[in-house]
């Protein structure tokens, strides 16, 4: 019998429907990005645009007055990182653990008031805890002062061994329903079947939770990981709006997020030099994708391999 060709139908419904957001998103998305590297690897020399390579890189590395700054900056972030990890994530899971249970009344009011302050603006969260914790009109020595422990207080913002960890615990107030809301879907999946047999077994409350839920709900876990890793180094709206891009006192509340807004448009005395700017938004992006590639490949697989 003689083959018949076979015609490859191109499915054109899929391309006129994905289309649009393709195109949407190469434009606000790609694109930018492909722009932010190539500026990266120019300079501008009596008004000319000059190709230098990396060598806006060797000077955000090798540079005294640059790499001191961009390290302080990556030192912040990472401790930015580090409390939303070790505050906010576990925090979230044992809300969702509480609101959670049946017997739990009114946990429908309760789960709307922990979301509330995630759809609130930056702007108006940095603006509002600035006067909450000034030392001048702020309610917090109040407040300390009505429970006795006036002695605590101490203006926080403006010193620098606190301020980070201030505006940190600020941003985990307003986004700890995010992980409390991702975990809380994860546990309402949880088979019925699976929770009846552990009862059978004699595993409830507390027991349950550790040796049945959590290991159930890990890879919504990781998911939370991964998602507070990219925002926390991605994070420059809090900080501008409570301390400014100088992020004070003396650069101690300064992240990568800031560096580079000041170093792309300039601030006060420093002048803009967006190839400068381009390159820290490029170190920046480097930072996510290795983060990133180390959860998916290192991480995700192996949890996948013990599922399967």
């Amino acid at each position: 019998m003689p083959k018949q060709n076979r015609r490859i139908r191109i499915k054109w419904h899929i391309i006129v429907f994905l289309a649009p957001a393709v195109l949407v998103y190469t434009a606000v998305m790609v694109y930018p990005l492909f722009n932010t590297m190539r500026l990266s690897l120019f300079t501008e020399t009596d008004q000319q645009r000059v190709f230098v390579g990396l060598q806006n890189f060797r000077t955000l590395f090798g540079d005294d007055v640059w790499s001191d700054q961009f390290w302080n900056a990556l030192g912040n972030n990472l401790q930015f990182f580090l409390i939303h990890m070790l505050v906010q994530n576990p925090i979230g899971i044992a809300l969702a653990a509480i609101l959670s249970h049946p017997k739990l009344r009114f946990a429908s009011f309760y789960r709307s008031a922990i979301f509330i302050p995630t759809i609130l603006s930056f702007v108006i969260v940095g603006f509002a805890w600035k006067l909450i914790l000034s030392p001048i009109w702020g309610i917090a020595p109040g407040m300390l002062d009505a429970v006795g422990l006036k002695s605590l207080y101490a203006p926080w913002l403006g010193k620098e061994a606190y301020a980070l960890t201030t505006l940190s615990l600020v941003s985990v107030w307003q986004f700890v329903g995010i992980p409390m809301m991702l975990i809380y879907a994860a546990l309402l999946s949880i088979p019925d079947e699976i929770l009846e047999a552990a009862e059978v077994e004699g595993i409830t409350g507390q027991s349950a939770f550790w040796k049945i839920k959590l290991p159930l709900i890990l890879p919504s876990i990781g998911i939370i990981s991964i998602l507070t890793f990219v925002a926390n180094f991605n994070a420059f709206d809090l900080i501008y709006a409570a301390q400014g891009a100088l992020a004070g006192p003396d650069f101690s509340t300064d992240i990568l997020g800031t560096f580079m807004y000041r170093s792309f448009f300039g601030f006060q005395l420093q002048l803009g030099d967006p190839h400068m700017g381009s390159a820290i938004a490029s170190a920046m992006f480097a930072i996510i994708l290795v983060g990133v590639s180390i959860y998916l490949f290192g991480i995700q697989s192996r949890m996948r391999r013990y599922q399967f």
